[in-house]
């Protein structure tokens, strides 16, 4: 899969991005964050995008390791 862009086909990104499952992050975006793993083995990668019309838009792209922005956020937040 070396050199392979996720938007240069085969992986439906470019072809069908409403068909990538929702994230668990669009809690956090208030919008529709769609996913798409993409790499192997240790080098996955997580996708996060939106769609807007007929325009992707890509979010942030997280190694698989990383935790999810939900998780990151609840961190940073002072206790009451």
């Amino acid at each position: 899969m070396a050199g392979r862009h996720p938007a240069s086909g085969g992986t439906g990104y470019k072809t069908s991005p409403q068909r990538r499952p929702i994230a668990p992050d669009s809690d956090v975006s208030g919008e529709q964050v769609r996913v798409l793993l993409y790499g192997k083995r240790r080098g996955v990668y997580r996708v996060l995008f939106t769609i807007r019309g007929d325009t992707v838009h890509v979010l942030t792209v997280r190694h698989s390791a990383q935790r999810s922005l939900s998780e990151e956020m609840a961190e940073d937040e002072p206790d009451q």
